[in-house]
């Protein structure tokens, strides 16, 4: 019929003018569980977006180390398969990278990032007469601010300063609490092969992160090597990319092109990762069940529009309405207030969003900020998806009931 659909919008907002009050209801429940919605995915999401990012900053996007992933084989069992041979001494290998630097010039071509070499060691550091166990990575200043947030970390001092001093040392904050050392203090460093230096600390760095704060040291190459009492060891390749998700397929290839151990950020943090997907589950479960405590709001507003409007049901299926008319009429109203009450919550939403991030967060365990939030446009979008459906679907039953009604009964009920 002609002019069908702007009669039925006609008579909808009809309807829902008509109950003013009842209107306003329904569109600030709507309002409010899309408010509330965009608020928590945008906190939830934001405060998982900054932790992942804290993380991965404070590590390597994928590290190359002188291992392999899988043992290699003896030459008596590649010769004899069927024979089992026990008691043979592993073969002593020279540690670290061979070639490592035409190993980086190879990688270089092709990865999309920075690349840096280091040496990881471990070592006894001594100041006080107190002794602490500490990783001690050298590492080459110029090519270290690529691939890590290292020089923007250091409170006291400079990374640059590491060539201002023989045999500088930058420590963790908490390591240097541990042993009670500060800037311009020498400390004793023992590696594990019993060579031991004096190293002058030259700064202290804060990362956030309370394992490498409490137990890291940096140190030249040079220096590490000397302490490992190899020359020109590198025993460990750091590489940064610049997309951080394609972390995990750059290090398969590396692995696959070089043969050492490649491990990526994504798997080093497996069970982390996890985690915070069942984590987001839970999220837009939470999300999902306060739109539809919403949408019973707009369920029991289109009942009593419904209940209070049968009168004209029965005028308008008497005028020769079909019934899927009067079902799109009521369908319309829920629609107008759901929509309406989207409009309401994204505002709503983003201004509990802004006062969200002003909140300021103090903690003795890191530095000050705020609880950081994500503005998506996908949080919005998803929150209105849900709230009309839930809008239609709670519109959809009363307005089945309405159209099955029969002008005759409605009359003969009101006599």
């Amino acid at each position: 019929m002609k002019g069908a659909l702007p009669l039925v919008f006609s008579i909808a907002w009809t309807h829902v003018r008509s109950r003013v009050r009842q209107t306003f209801v329904g569109i600030f429940g709507v309002a409010v569980g899309v408010g509330f919605s965009v608020m928590m995915a945008a906190l939830m999401e934001g405060s998982q977006r900054d932790f992942v990012t804290q993380l991965v900053d404070s590590l390597p996007h994928v590290s190359v180390s002188d291992e392999q992933r899988w043992p290699p084989r003896q030459p008596a069992d590649i010769a004899y398969e069927a024979a089992e041979i026990h008691g043979l001494t592993t073969k002593q290998l020279r540690p670290g990278i061979k070639n490592p630097y035409a190993i980086m010039a190879s990688l270089e071509a092709w990865v999309p990032g920075a690349i840096a070499p280091s040496v990881q060691s471990k070592a006894v550091i001594r100041f006080a007469g107190r002794d602490t166990a500490a990783s001690v990575t050298g590492v080459d200043p110029r090519r270290e601010v690529n691939v890590s947030k290292l020089s923007t970390q250091i409170r006291s001092g400079s990374l640059e300063n590491l060539f201002k001093a023989s045999n500088a040392i930058i420590l963790g904050s908490g390591l240097a609490r541990k042993v009670g050392a500060r800037v311009g203090n020498s400390v004793v460093v023992t590696a594990g092969t019993g060579r031991t230096i004096s190293a002058t600390v030259v700064g202290l760095f804060h990362s956030g992160v309370a394992q490498a704060d409490d137990g890291q040291s940096f140190v030249l190459i040079k220096t590490a090597q000397i302490l490992a009492g190899q020359t020109g060891l590198v025993n460990e390749l750091r590489v940064r990319v610049k997309d951080v998700l394609s972390a995990r397929e750059i290090a398969h290839r590396i692995e696959v092109e070089t043969g050492y151990k490649s491990l990526s950020w994504q798997e080093a943090n497996e069970d982390l990762l996890s985690a915070l997907q069942i984590r987001n589950l839970i999220m837009y479960t939470v999300v999902g069940a306060i739109l539809m405590v919403a949408s019973f709001g707009t369920y029991n507003i289109i009942s009593t529009i419904t209940h209070e409007k049968t009168r004209d049901i029965a005028i308008m299926k008497s005028l020769g309405f079909p019934a899927g008319t009067v079902r799109r009429i009521f369908v319309v109203e829920s629609m107008m207030i759901g929509v309406a009450g989207v409009l309401f919550g994204w505002v709503l939403g983003y201004l509990m969003s802004i006062g969200m991030a002003q909140v300021e967060i103090k903690s003795p365990f890191m530095d000050t900020t705020h609880l950081p939030i994500l503005y998506s446009p996908t949080h919005y979008a998803m929150a209105a998806l849900v709230a009309l459906t839930a809008s239609v679907i709670a519109g959809f039953f009363p307005a089945r009931k309405a159209a099955a009604l029969q002008p005759v009964d409605i009359i003969r009920g009101a006599s």
